[in-house]
């Protein structure tokens, strides 16, 4: 599996998400937003730590309102965690590493 975060569009997310094979840890974020910059080493460290279990991208809201609409993502930045059309875990606003890493382990960690 990749460590790398993927750049995904509306157009991907059924591919990239929805089909994924593992859950898809999905990081709603925005060029303009400020608190969107914090989250990007915590979101790159997810990806890393559960590379073998995770897949993780990213969206940025303003080109792609259709996903942001579905997923009903009020602020950025924001987390969805999906597998399949199943949301398991849904977060807005900055959270720490180990917030997060708390967060995905009560998923990821029983698999």
């Amino acid at each position: 599996m990749s460590k790398a975060v993927i750049t995904i569009t509306d157009a991907d997310f059924e591919t990239e998400v929805l089909k994924a094979e593992q859950p898809v840890l999905v990081y709603f974020w925005a060029s303009w937003c400020g608190p969107c910059q914090l989250m990007s080493p915590v979101i790159s460290s997810a990806a890393s730590v559960y590379s073998d279990r995770l897949k993780v991208v990213k969206i940025e809201i303003d080109p792609n309102p259709d996903t942001v609409k579905r997923y009903q993502v009020e602020g950025v930045p924001a987390l969805r965690l999906i597998q399949g059309d199943k949301l398991l875990e849904s977060t807005e606003g900055v959270i720490g590493k180990e917030k997060l890493l708390s967060l995905l382990a009560k998923h990821l960690d029983s698999n």
